[in-house]
């Protein structure tokens, strides 16, 4: 219903206008003097003693943040930079925070995207739903940037650059504030941050263009990797932001799944419903965001589609030289 609310103007849009807009108005005057209070300082806000690099959106849902924040770290990593990255950790609840991440840590205390984060680049990682605690857990572990996962509107932690994804497609819906729309903030948010990068779709005028590109399938319990397109009788679930996006992009490797399965964002995946969609076919395929909460229950015939994030070489070159003159102005060098 949400869907058709916020992205297609259906009639549902007209019916709960009166319901929605009140509450649109009233999420807008709340959002806007907490922020306001952050800026006049009558709300303490937390500058770290290294740069911060905030990765996030100005719509409720998936944008494919979590892959321009691997693909910022992983750029970052190959300069000889230290990243460190920090995250709310949406849908977890860790037994204390700060909760710096290790190779056994659960999705069920850390959340989804930090762990995929931390098991695709090995840097730090920290979740708080405070991100300030966040960022001062990994001040000893010899970092010398953070890059924050989400957080565009969390102003208790001081930024020096804001990247904004976009979902080409979906673009801004409606263009109204939750929950009558999707924004978080409004339009005018966008001429603030430093750059704003499109995922899919036509970028528009200042905007950086970028692609997910699809990696092969890779086998949850034996490694193995092979084409998507060469599974046979595949059934396929996501459980993010946007689903039809990965099925989607099953169909253009030329991977036709017998059965697709929407699941919500973040969702607690039950071992008998995935059994359930196993059953439909010989192989079932999942973005590598679930595949890190389903592991531990893996079958041999279950494979998750690693993306990356691709940007144009001059896009990437303007977005490092502006972390580069950050570091430079905190006394950083790559050693």
């Amino acid at each position: 219903m949400i869907e058709k609310i916020w992205f297609q103007r259906s009639v549902l849009f007209y019916l709960l206008w009166p319901l929605l807009w009140p509450l649109s108005c009233l999420f807008s005057k709340v959002s806007r003097s907490r922020r306001q209070a952050y800026a006049d300082g009558g709300k303490a806000r937390y500058r770290a003693p290294v740069p911060v690099v905030v990765v996030g959106n100005i719509t409720a849902g998936g944008n494919g943040k979590t892959p321009v924040v691997i693909w910022l770290v992983e750029t970052l990593l190959a300069l000889g930079y230290k990243p460190g990255v920090v995250s709310r950790g949406y849908g977890a609840k860790a037994p204390q925070y700060p909760l710096v991440l290790n190779a056994t840590t659960p999705t069920s205390h850390c959340g989804d995207e930090p762990k995929l984060i931390h098991q695709r680049t090995g840097v730090p990682v920290a979740v708080d739903p405070n991100r300030s605690e966040a960022v001062k857990s990994l001040l000893n572990q010899g970092i010398n940037i953070i890059i924050t996962d989400d957080g565009l509107q969390h102003y208790a932690l001081e930024r020096d650059i804001e990247l904004v994804v976009i979902d080409g497609v979906r673009r801004f819906g409606n263009q109204h504030l939750i929950p009558l729309g999707p924004l978080r903030e409004p339009m005018s948010r966008l001429g603030q941050v430093d750059f704003k990068i499109t995922n899919g779709g036509q970028a528009q005028d200042s905007e950086i263009a970028m692609s997910l590109r699809p990696d092969d399938a890779v086998n949850l319990v034996t490694g193995e990797r092979c084409s998507a397109a060469s599974l046979t009788r595949l059934v396929a679930f996501a459980g993010i932001g946007h689903p039809p996006r990965f099925f989607n992009t099953l169909k253009q490797l030329g991977a036709n799944p017998l059965v697709t399965k929407s699941f919500s964002d973040h969702e607690d995946f039950s071992p008998a419903e995935l059994e359930a969609l196993d059953q439909r076919g010989d192989n079932l395929i999942m973005t590598e965001k679930d595949a890190v909460k389903c592991a531990h229950i893996a079958k041999e015939n279950w494979w998750y589609l690693p993306v990356t994030a691709t940007l144009a070489a001059p896009d990437a070159e303007r977005i490092i030289h502006k972390i580069q003159e950050v570091m430079e102005h905190y006394g950083s060098s790559t050693t």
